[in-house]
């Protein structure tokens, strides 16, 4: 508490001192988000970025967050800088990527809780059969289940419950899914009380209350659950390695992962909901080119190596999907930002064709791609595949690699599919709309060098690339706001709209501050209304959304950045000699690395990216190789 004080203090006694001693005594937070070739990591001081850094994402994923946060800090020590680390921010595709690959993930058993309704299509049956074959444990049918209003459609057979729980348990499964028929209604009636005969019966279970993850919609909201808690065992390792990846570098601090609103979720939350955030990589470059544009309502167009992901944000945050959505190939409803992926990024082949008297009739630009291998077969890189970033260079947008090697190029060529580029662009623009008015647009990610800034482009009112445009992913992830969402079925026969409205604004503000917002900082973002005119009494679904700051209060568990350098220093002086100390390079390839355990942690001069002064370009040394 002292040093916290004192660092406040500081901090006002020296408002007259130059900007980078203002930034000497602060708090600091650190965003990171992975992505498919690369993890980002950033430095946010209030709204300040304070440093960045792009590493090579690597295979175990971890490893590289572990690389890009001691790259970060590496650039604090270097700058001298004194404050307090007091949260780390993690926007991760480990449980998203597992989905996908139907790789560790483990079985599920089902207990729908229906009564003698919504039998006909049973758990699993719209899964694919790949995946079913991993995640399919059992189903059990059993009493219970709302009606839309909250009615019983039957009251709970305790006996037969625990009957249910015994034929479970031989199974040898211990990862189960309870669903009710309307349970988001009243989910004490119901699903938690079977949660409390579970817990009584079989101590060892994992639970995952449909309710807490899906909305209404049985089947989708059913398939959410199961997706949620295959994915948990993976999810306790991940967080651990995460934590012992943090814990090495010094970071004691508590550490948060990005949900698929745009908002945090704490590590232990994430023990019991990893569905939450499948898609927090879109939704973290949303964020962040709001963050560093200033802009809250635009169409944000995050261009990487493979793809673009394009997004509406309204009042800062991604407009979320209206319907269902599919991930892994299983139909779910849980909160998903809606986001539209195009074949378009800096690894995109441009291909040509050719009429019979050799002209150039067509370009295309993508779907394929060089991905990560960019850096090899593209031609300004000394390769022989012609990709959109050499057309970027050819054309003077860029500078990267040896613009010799595309100086050749057919200029019809070149025209062709710069006006390929700008109209895919242009087509993705009129896709996310939803009025025919012109729409300011926001370019992040480092493909942005496809699109040509001083273009008219149809359906844009405005261009900009703000500044940091290159990891406004992490800086999204860096951001400190968590959310309360509450989603509903009233009868306003019942009670009246505004009672309605009121009580699920008040539980949305108290899931809010359960989570850790500051209630004073909470705002009602989203409000909903959907009459539901198949059901009976004025049925209508009512959604609303709170966001509020997390408040990085001084409770100690910050880590203080004198510590960390105190800790590490000689460490990482250690490595450097050791490093430096080795036999020069000579012309016999060198033999690929020896693997490393997972525990490996790299060292600073794996991690440092050296940057050409002239030009910008990113070096890459025999480490990135």
């Amino acid at each position: 508490h002292e040093t916290i004080l004192s660092t406040r203090l500081s901090g006002i006694i020296e408002t007259t001192t130059t900007t980078s001693r203002k930034l000497s005594m602060a708090q600091f937070s650190i965003g990171v988000d992975v992505g498919g070739t690369n993890t980002d990591a950033v430095v946010l001081r209030a709204d300040q970025v304070v440093c960045w850094t792009k590493q090579v994402t690597t295979a175990d994923v971890t490893t590289g967050v572990a690389r890009a946060v001691r790259a970060v800090l590496g650039q604090l020590r270097d700058r001298d800088l004194q404050g307090t680390i007091c949260r780390v921010n993690i926007g991760t595709t480990h449980f998203v990527n597992a989905l996908v690959q139907r790789r560790d993930l483990v079985r599920v058993a089902v207990v729908r809780l229906c009564g003698s309704a919504s039998r006909a299509l049973p758990p699993f049956c719209d899964f694919p059969p790949d995946l079913k074959k991993v995640v399919c444990g059992s189903y059990h049918l059993v009493n219970g289940g709302l009606q839309f209003d909250g009615q019983e459609i039957s009251s709970l057979d305790e006996e037969e419950l625990k009957t249910c729980i015994r034929t479970i348990r031989e199974e040898g499964v211990r990862n189960v899914v309870i669903a009710g028929v309307f349970s988001p209604i009243a989910p004490q009636r119901h699903e938690e009380k079977v949660a409390e005969i579970f817990r009584a019966e079989f101590p060892d279970v994992s639970l995952t209350l449909s309710h807490e993850v899906g909305q209404i919609g049985l089947l989708e909201r059913e398939n959410a659950a199961i997706l949620n808690e295959c994915l948990k065992p993976l999810c306790h390792r991940t967080v651990e390695a995460f934590r012992q990846a943090l814990n090495a570098l010094g970071l004691t601090c508590p550490f948060y992962l990005t949900q698929n609103d745009g908002t945090l979720i704490s590590a232990e939350q994430t023990l019991e909901y990893p569905v939450r955030t499948f898609a927090s990589g879109p939704t973290n470059s949303m964020r962040g080119a709001a963050f560093l544009s200033g802009v809250a309502d635009a169409i944000v167009i995050d261009i990487g190596g493979t793809t673009s992901d394009v997004g509406c944000l309204k009042g800062g945050f991604p407009r979320q999907a209206s319907t269902r959505v599919k991930v892994g190939g299983v139909s779910t409803n849980f909160r998903m930002p809606d986001v539209l992926s195009i074949g378009l990024g800096g690894g995109s082949i441009v291909k040509q064709t050719q009429g019979a008297d050799g002209k150039l009739t067509s370009v295309q630009v993508g779907p394929t791609s060089t991905g990560y291998r960019l850096v090899q077969e593209g031609l300004v890189f000394g390769g022989s595949t012609l990709t959109a970033t050499d057309i970027a260079v050819a054309t003077g947008h860029a500078q990267l690699g040896d613009p010799g090697h595309v100086t050749g190029l057919d200029q019809e060529l070149v025209r062709q599919a710069v006006d390929r580029i700008h109209h895919m662009v242009e087509e993705v623009i009129d896709q996310v709309k939803l009025s025919g008015e012109d729409q300011p647009i926001l370019l992040v990610g480092g493909g942005t060098i496809l699109v040509d800034e001083k273009r008219n482009i149809s359906g844009a009112s405005s261009i900009q690339k703000p500044q940091h445009y290159q990891v406004a992913n992490a800086v999204g992830a860096a951001l400190g706001q968590v959310s309360g969402t509450v989603d509903r079925v009233v009868s306003l026969a019942q009670t009246s709209r505004d009672e309605a409205i009121g009580e699920a604004k008040a539980d949305a503000t108290q899931q809010a501050v359960a989570a850790g917002a500051v209630e004073s900082t909470i705002e009602i973002t989203e409000v909903l209304e959907v009459p539901l005119a198949y059901l009976p009494g004025n049925a209508t679904k009512v959604t609303v959304k709170a966001v509020g700051l997390l408040t990085d209060r001084p409770t100690g568990g910050g880590t203080d950045l004198a510590d960390i350098i105190a800790a590490d220093t000689t460490t990482w002086e250690q490595q450097a000699v050791q490093e430096h100390d080795v036999a020069p390079p000579s012309d016999t390839p060198p033999a690929p690395p020896s693997p490393q355990p997972a525990s490996h942690l790299p060292t600073l001069q794996e991690t440092e990216t050296e940057i050409d002064p002239a030009t910008g370009a990113w070096v890459l040394s025999p480490w990135d190789v």
